[in-house]
């Protein structure tokens, strides 16, 4: 049986559409469509496609290493806009009146309010790059060095690294790792911690 073979069995056995699929994986419904009919071979996206199907990812591609469906736990993380995250408040709230999101797939243990962002822009190269996502914790508290997202006033959100200005004082800095773009300062600007990157996925468009 090929790959084809399995993922589509896999998906009817579950009773799910081709959109379905691709909604909890984070994929087109046209990438679904393409491993379905034989076109892709290998997807690039193949643990969260087997997530999505509750499967081994192993078996999926190779036919191999069925895994029990009590053994695969996920959690899924909506990836949010920078506009959407800038106005993240009550969480729960947000979530009830901000209608359809994408989503990403994550470890089970992922916190709860967890959401996804992903990079724009290349203010953060070169370690993120333009598609990238990072998972962010709205719960956590940032640490010297770490990555964060931020927001002025209500508007737009950031992703920069937190540098705080001294021990006991709230004061700190937004670092964008490129150095072509400015240090924000909590000082000159009103800036909001809005969640803490717990998690990177790296993302590689095709040369």
């Amino acid at each position: 049986m090929s790959l084809a073979c399995r993922f589509k069995s896999r998906r009817i056995a579950l009773d799910m559409t081709q959109t379905e699929v691709a909604v909890i994986a984070g994929v087109s419904q046209q990438s679904i469509e393409s491993i379905e009919s034989g076109r892709t071979r290998k997807p690039r996206n193949l643990l969260d496609l087997a997530r999505a199907l509750k499967c081994s990812p192993d078996w999926l591609l190779n036919g191999e290493n069925v895994m029990p469906l009590t053994e695969i736990s996920t959690r899924r993380v909506p990836i949010l806009s920078y506009v959407q995250a800038g106005a993240l408040k009550e969480y729960e709230d947000f979530m009830n009146e901000a209608g359809n999101f994408e989503y990403v797939l994550a470890d089970a243990d992922t916190p709860e309010r967890a959401f996804a962002l992903r990079i724009d822009g290349d203010s953060m190269t070169p370690e993120f790059k333009a598609g990238d996502l990072v998972i962010i914790d709205p719960d956590a508290c940032a640490a010297p060095g770490e990555f964060v997202v931020a927001k002025n006033s209500g508007h737009e959100a950031t992703f920069k690294k937190y540098r705080p200005l001294g021990i006991g004082i709230d004061a700190f800095e937004l670092v964008p790792l490129n150095p072509d773009y400015p240090t924000l300062r909590s000082a000159d600007l009103d800036l909001t911690i809005v969640g803490v990157m717990i998690e990177h996925r790296i993302y590689r468009r095709k040369r």
